[in-house]
């Protein structure tokens, strides 16, 4: 899996630095495949493009730098059950819907969702 990055280097060391992460090869040759565009990737996904498109980086340091840019608000962590986590490039407020048949995230605009007909608390 191959995904073209339309986000330039530059602009992605100023998107860390910005967000107070100091930018490394490793981090920004990350951060480049996460905000090519919105997306939901696993950890194992990552490291497999990154692997795939540059120099080797380590398992430790996908985990490492996705826990990092999350705690950062660059990525939202997106549990879908304990074994399985999304790391998720739109960080606006949206809700997500899983196939578990297709193992696919997909992303729920919030002016999609209509509660209604809820019972008092």
């Amino acid at each position: 899996m191959t995904i073209e990055s339309n986000t330039s280097r530059v602009d992605v060391i100023a998107r860390l630095k910005q967000a107070g992460v100091t930018p490394t090869q490793q981090r920004v040759e990350i951060a480049q495949i996460l905000f090519a565009r919105p997306q939901h990737l696993s950890a194992e996904q990552v490291l497999a493009i990154v692997n795939s498109e540059s120099s080797l980086v380590s398992k430790a340091t996908v985990y490492n730098t996705l826990g990092l840019f999350a705690s950062k608000g660059l990525l939202s962590e997106v549990i879908v059950d304990p074994t399985k986590v999304f790391y998720d490039s739109n960080t606006s407020s949206h809700h997500h819907f899983y196939n578990v048949d297709s193992g696919e995230l997909i992303d729920v605009d919030s002016e999609a969702v209509n509660l209604s007909n809820l019972p008092p608390l």
